[in-house]
């Protein structure tokens, strides 16, 4: 299921790769655009994708993901495993040998201590990390000289990979950031915009929800890269404006994204200046089900588990929502060859994928009316929508404002009509939506309506920490200052203790197990309602080099190797 420019662009890049860089700087101005604006650039105050892939520019963590999910070191000398000795024999440390010389941006020392010192940002009473499920069941960080760290973990951790690998948990300057702890991080507007890190661009200047303008580091550890002297990064717009700017205009190099429907994307393609790449990787649409009442009238106690949702707390109801989508239609109006069908939030790798929730594939309309009767949910006075107990069967359903998801919305309002169900559509600006300002009343930890949809996946091919998302204290709410991952606030202390169980289970088969059974839980619970699997698609120019597009990991993950074909 992949597009097969993606295939071509690949080896473009791997064939010209060798003659790429002549010196740093050398190739100029690279311009990307991101139709999701990024509105911070440091991915622990924020889960969304769009600030995680701005930040990548800049700051990195010690280990990264392949095209082949592999983990490859990145800050470091290798990958600890226990028959280097660099994990444990009983699995309860992983010890990470940093490279000789890495420098931050600022010319300073990269050390043992900036690691320790992000754990401990981290995990930090009332900062309100986006990203605290990296750290769950770490203790310590020893730090025994300047370039060895040393992660302590209070149970035995067959996959002691979860802290500082990948884009969503790099490691931060301790000098930068040491006075923004707890409830302070996200005040510290100059850290948080301009961070100081070890990748190869560094800040000039950013403006939230607009340009990010970034020059080459020149304290790289690559003498030669990045070929580009400076990056101007483009948000906001949307995704058709994003496309075609690469595609038809050729006025930018790279596009996050166009998410646009299969045929238009076509037609841009044919005009001959750029190619869509894509990968299938854990990327999934779907909506998100508020198991808490966002009323307005709770003040700040809206959306959070003191105050249960009127009616969504009913299965019945959430099921029968599903139950009217038709799935193999979004896919088609959606995403075409760039999608297919799902009925779990863990689609990948295929170890990992439930076949117990296909029931979801075959729209059924006359069950979910059934269902609903049989829950004592009916139309009492003839107005085409259902109520019990003086509660109408109302709800308000918000997206990020892009054309494909308004498509999808307006679809799905007209699915759940025909059950009797009344829908409000909202959709918001991505770079408000996906942002993490714990003042804004739009973002999407917040959820401050009934139900909302976007796609999410993670880093890697290990499902560990991303299961983990909806255990009980992923919940955002306002002691985490809106962050977490966990959007329904779903809670289950059974979930929980399976989250707990696959953090110390090793064998490959009985971690799938648990993963498949933690999938199905939240599927036939209705508190996920997968949509579409989509692959991970974006645009590049043909004369930009070096693009080497997988799932597992940030996009902009390589853009030290990117380059300019003449």
């Amino acid at each position: 299921m992949k597009l097969t420019t993606a295939l071509m662009g690949a080896a473009a890049a791997l064939a010209l790769a060798p003659a790429a860089f002549a010196e740093r700087g050398s190739d100029g101005e690279l311009k990307i655009i991101y139709w999701q604006a990024p509105s911070i650039m440091n991915p622990y105050l924020s889960g969304g994708t769009k600030d995680i892939e701005a930040a990548a520019l800049v700051i990195e963590p010690l280990a990264r993901y392949d095209a082949a999910g592999n983990l490859t070191p990145w800050l470091v000398e290798d990958i600890p495993t226990v028959e280097n000795g660099g994990v444990s024999e009983d699995l309860t440390s992983i010890t990470w040998k940093l490279k000789d010389g890495i420098k931050w941006s600022d010319g300073t020392p990269f050390t043992s201590a900036d690691v320790r010192f992000t754990w401990e940002y981290c995990t930090a009473e009332g900062g309100g990390c986006a990203q605290t499920e990296k750290y769950k069941d770490v203790v310590d960080v020893e730090t025994p000289d300047e370039l060895t760290a040393i992660v302590k973990f209070s149970t035995p951790k067959p996959f002691p990979y979860r802290p500082f690998v990948g884009g969503e948990a790099p490691v931060i300057q301790k000098a930068q950031f040491q006075d923004c702890m707890g409830p302070k991080a996200p005040e510290c507007t100059e850290a948080n915009f301009n961070p100081v890190g070890t990748g190869p661009f560094v800040v000039t200047d950013f403006r939230p929800n607009d340009v990010i303008s970034l020059k080459a580091n020149d304290n790289y550890r690559d003498p030669a890269k990045p070929a580009f002297a400076t990056v101007t990064f483009k948000g906001g717009g949307d995704a058709m404006a994003a496309a075609r700017s690469v595609l038809e205009t050729g006025e930018f190099d790279y596009a996050w994204n166009p998410q646009l429907a299969p045929d238009v994307i076509a037609e841009m393609e044919a005009a001959g200046k750029g190619q869509v790449v894509a990968a299938f990787g854990t990327l999934v649409e779907r909506i998100m089900v508020n198991l808490t009442d966002p009323n307005p009238e709770l003040g700040e106690e809206r959306a959070t588990a003191k105050h249960p949702h009127p009616f969504l707390t009913d299965k019945a109801v959430r099921q029968a929502l599903s139950m009217a989508i038709d799935r193999p239609l979004l896919v088609e109006i959606g995403y075409g060859k760039a999608g297919t069908t799902t009925c779990n939030v863990l689609p990948a790798p295929e170890v990992y994928a439930s076949s117990a929730n296909d029931s979801c594939l075959v729209q059924d309309i006359e069950g979910a009316n059934k269902l609903l009767d049989e829950a004592g949910w009916v139309d009492s006075d003839g107005d085409g929508i259902r109520d019990k107990d003086g509660v109408q069967l109302s709800l308000l359903f918000q997206t990020s404002t892009n054309a494909v998801r308004q498509d999808f919305q307006a679809l799905i309002k007209e699915w759940w009509k025909m059950i009797g169900v009344e829908t409000e559509l909202r959709n918001i600006d991505a770079s408000v939506f996906f942002g993490g300002d714990p003042g804004s009343p739009d973002t999407y930890q917040k959820l401050f309506a009934d139900v909302e949809m976007y796609a999410n996946n993670f880093d890697g091919t290990d499902p560990e920490a991303y299961m983990a998302n909806w255990a009980c204290d992923e919940a955002p709410r306002p002691e985490t200052q809106w962050q977490g991952n966990n959007m329904p606030r779903f809670c289950s202390e059974e979930y929980d203790a399976m989250v707990a169980e696959m953090a110390k289970t090793g064998d490959i088969n009985k971690r799938a197990e648990l993963a498949k059974k933690m999938n199905d839980m939240l599927m036939q619970e209705y508190v996920i309602i997968p949509l579409v699997y989509r692959g991970r698609v974006s645009a590049h120019s043909n004369t930009l080099g070096g693009v080497n597009m997988h799932p597992w990991d940030s996009e902009t993950y390589n853009a030290a190797d990117w380059y300019r074909i003449k």
